[in-house]
C-alpha cells in the first residue's frame, strides 16, 4: 500500500507530542548553556562524511527526532555556549527561537505584498525601527538579507547603479573604464567575493592600509583615489567598517564621509557587527558618522542575539533599490495602489523567508533597553578582561579595545616566536573542548582572538578562561601570573 500523503502533517495528537518532545529538548539545551562545553575533546572530534543511503521507507518520528537531537547536542559544536569566545555568533534569544518555529509553520512568502500582507508589513516596520536608530534625517529604506555577505553585495550593486545607471542593463563594459572601490586591509572578505560576482573583478577592490588603531588610513585612501583617477579608472564607492571581524576596529566614518563628498563617491558602512551600537544611547558615539552613509550593512544575527539568518541592507537613497533590483513580471501578483514596494523589486532574493519576525518579536517582548543593557554589559566585561591582559606578565594587548573583541598575544622577542606561542596557547586552551578562542592576524601580526558575544557569558566564564590561558605550558611555570580582575 502506498504512502498516505496526509501523513506529512500527522494528526493533531502526534503534532502535539512531537512538538512537546522538541520543545523539551530545546529547553534542556538552553538550561545547559551557561556552563556547556563548546565541543568534544580533540581526540573525540570527527570530520568525515556521512555515508547513509537515502531512506526509501520512513522510520518512527519520535525515535528519529530523539536521535538527531541527542546526536547534535552530544557531538555538536555549541556556538550558543557561554564559553564560546569565538566569532560573531551569539546565543539566540528564546523569543527568536519561537519566532523561527512560527515562521517555519506559517511559511510566509515575502516576495510580494499580495502573498504575505502582514508579514511584509512587519518586516517593513522592523527595517524602519533599525533605520531610525541609524539617525538619517532623510528618507531611507532597506530589506532583510541572508547576512552581511548578501548585504555588502547589495550595497555595491546600489553604488554601481547610482554611479553607472547604464550597467543595470548594459553591464560593466558600458562604463568604458575599470570601476574601482576602496576598503581597508582589515575589511571583510565578502567584499572580495562581491567584486568578483558583480563582474568588477576582485582586483577592482583597493585595500587601503590601516593605522596603529587598525582604522583605515584616510590620507592613504585619498592618495589611492587620486592615483586611480589619474590612471583613468573610475572610483565609485568607499566601504568603511564599523567593527572589523579580526579586532572590532571602527573606521573614522566622519573623515571618510568627507573624502567621499569631495570625490562624489558612495559611502557604504559595513556595520554587520558594530552597527548594533546604534541600539545603545550610551555607546552610540562608537559609530559616530554612520548617519553620513549612503548604505549600511547590519546583521541582527551578530550583536543582537538573533539565530541565523538575519542580515539587513539599509540605504538613505531608497530610489536606488528599485534601480538596482527592480524587474517586471507578468506572473507576480500585484496590488493596485499598495504603499509598500514588493520585496522582490528591492532585493537580491526572489522567494523570501520572513527573517524579520525574530527581531520584531524580541523587541516587542524585551524592548530596545534590553539591548542597551546587553551592549553596556559586554563592553564592560571586555574592558575588565583587557585590564587583566594589561596586568599580565605573560600576555599583552595587540590592538586597542573598541568593541567586545580582544586581540592578545604571548609576550616574546620575535614575531615568529610570538606566532608559534600564540598557536600553542590556542591549541591547549581549546583541546579539551570546554571553551573556544581562535588565532588570526591583525595588521600583519599574529594574535589570539577572543570576544564576548553570548549574553550568558559572565565574570565566572572569563575567570576560567584567564586560568586556562595562564596554565598553558607555553607560559613559564615560575610566573606569578596576573591579578584576577573579576575576583
Amino acid at each position: 500500500m502506498g504512502f498516505d500523503l496526509s501523513e506529512f502533517q500527522f494528526d493533531g495528537e502526534k503534532r502535539r507530542q512531537l512538538g512537546y518532545q522538541l520543545v523539551d529538548r530545546i529547553n534542556q539545551y538552553f538550561s545547559s548553556l551557561e556552563d556547556r562545553a563548546v565541543q568534544l575533546p580533540l581526540e573525540k572530534r570527527t570530520f568525515g562524511e556521512l555515508h547513509d543511503h537515502m531512506p526509501e521507507i520512513g522510520e518512527n518520528a519520535e525515535a528519529v527526532l530523539d536521535e538527531i537531537c541527542r546526536e547534535l547536542i552530544e557531538k555538536g559544536f555549541h556556538v550558543p555556549s557561554a564559553n564560546y569566545f569565538g566569532l560573531m555568533n551569539p546565543t539566540p534569544t528564546y523569543m527568536a527561537v519561537l519566532a523561527e518555529m512560527l515562521v517555519a509553520a506559517l511559511n510566509p512568502q515575502l516576495a510580494t505584498l499580495a502573498r504575505s500582507q502582514l508579514a511584509s508589513k512587519i518586516e517593513n516596520e522592523t527595517v524602519r525601527w533599525i533605520g531610525e536608530r541609524v539617525g538619517w534625517n532623510r528618507a531611507f529604506d532597506g530589506t532583510f538579507t541572508s547576512g552581511g555577505n548578501e548585504a555588502n553585495f547589495s550595497a555595491l550593486a546600489l553604488a554601481l547603479a547610482a554611479h553607472f545607471p547604464q550597467t543595470v542593463e548594459d553591464g560593466i563594459a558600458s562604463i568604458g573604464a575599470q570601476p574601482v572601490f576602496y576598503a581597508s586591509t582589515e575589511s571583510h572578505h565578502s567584499l572580495d567575493k562581491s567584486a568578483g560576482l558583480l563582474g568588477l573583478g576582485r582586483k577592482a577592490m583597493r585595500r587601503v592600509p590601516v593605522d596603529d588603531q587598525v582604522q583605515m588610513d584616510v590620507k592613504k585612501l585619498e592618495a589611492t583615489i587620486q592615483e586611480d583617477t589619474r590612471a583613468g579608472h573610475k572610483p565609485f564607492c568607499v566601504v568603511a567598517t564599523a567593527g572589523t571581524t579580526n579586532s572590532g576596529a571602527i573606521d573614522d566614518m566622519v573623515a571618510i564621509a568627507e573624502v567621499c563628498r569631495r570625490h562624489n563617491l558612495w559611502l557604504h558602512v559595513d556595520g554587520a557587527y558594530g552597527a548594533a551600537a546604534i541600539f545603545s544611547d550610551r555607546h552610540r558615539a562608537l559609530v559616530k558618522g554612520i548617519e553620513l552613509a549612503d548604505s549600511v550593512t547590519f546583521d541582527p544575527h551578530k550583536w543582537l542575539a538573533m539565530p541565523f539568518a538575519a542580515g539587513v541592507i539599509l540605504t538613505s537613497r531608497p530610489e536606488m533599490l528599485q534601480r538596482a533590483f527592480g524587474v517586471s513580471t507578468p506572473y507576480m501578483p500585484k496590488i493596485t495602489g499598495a504603499p509598500l514596494i514588493d520585496n522582490f523589486k528591492v532585493s537580491v532574493q526572489w522567494s523570501r523567508r520572513m527573517n524579520s519576525l525574530k527581531l520584531w518579536l524580541t523587541l516587542r517582548v524585551h524592548g530596545r533597553q534590553a539591548y542597551e543593557q546587553l551592549i553596556d554589559r559586554q563592553l564592560q566585561l571586555a574592558r575588565d578582561f583587557a585590564a587583566w591582559v594589561k596586568q599580565s606578565e605573560n600576555y599583552e594587548l595587540a590592538v586597542p579595545l573598541q568593541l567586545p573583541i580582544l586581540n592578545l598575544r604571548v609576550k616574546g622577542k620575535t614575531e615568529a616566536e610570538i606566532a608559534a606561542n600564540n598557536a600553542a596557547v590556542v591549541d591547549e586552551v581549546t583541546r579539551d573542548g570546554k571553551r573556544w578562542i581562535s588565532l588570526t592576524t591583525v595588521n600583519g601580526r599574529s594574535v589570539i582572538r577572543m570576544m564576548i558575544i553570548s549574553y550568558l557569558t559572565t565574570e565566572k566564564n572569563l575567570q576560567e578562561l584567564q586560568q586556562a590561558l595562564e596554565q598553558s605550558s607555553v607560559i613559564s611555570p615560575q610566573s606569578s601570573g596576573s591579578t584576577n580582575v573579576f575576583g
